[in-house]
């Protein structure tokens, strides 16, 4: 069951991914022209279409992190505290924070993202996007490391 749970979370943490960084993308390196390169393209999406999709991502990431959270904390952490592996565990306390004050930044995000086309907003989106992308793609190398590290299930 842990396994099938880590699983979907890694599927919504490649979803929210993607999503995040074609969002930080297209905020703060708009496509000017209307060129037939893959970057261009990938920067011409509307940003404010994952908005919605973001926060819902980002909180069934961390729902389901959670509950794989609690294996990892009865079955792997031990381990990696009996082997010294104080960078890793120090790293996952930093993803813990990071993710926490991302969840506390979602509301903000989303009404941000609301109104997409107000000046009055812009700066804030940028801002408040780009430290969500800096957390999700932190959260994300931080779980394959600890990941690699011991290996799930060791």
């Amino acid at each position: 069951m842990i396994t099938a749970l880590l699983i979907i979370h890694g599927l919504v943490a490649v979803a929210l991914l993607g999503a995040i960084t074609h969002q930080t993308l297209a905020v703060w390196i708009p496509a000017r022209t209307k060129s037939g390169s893959f970057f261009d393209r990938f920067r011409a999406v509307p940003p404010a279409s994952f908005a919605n999709a973001i926060v819902v991502l980002y909180t069934a990431s961390g729902i389901l992190g959670a509950f794989v959270y609690f294996h990892f904390c009865v079955d792997v952490m031990p381990a990696l505290q009996r082997t010294r592996h104080w960078d890793a565990l120090g790293l996952l306390e930093l993803k813990e924070h990071f993710a926490a004050i991302g969840l506390a930044l979602l509301p903000a995000y989303w009404v941000c993202w609301r109104q997409p086309h107000a000046d009055k907003c812009a700066q804030a989106r940028a801002a408040l996007t780009a430290v969500l992308a800096f957390i999700v793609w932190w959260g994300f190398l931080v779980g394959h490391v600890l990941n690699n590290v011991m290996g799930f299930g060791s």
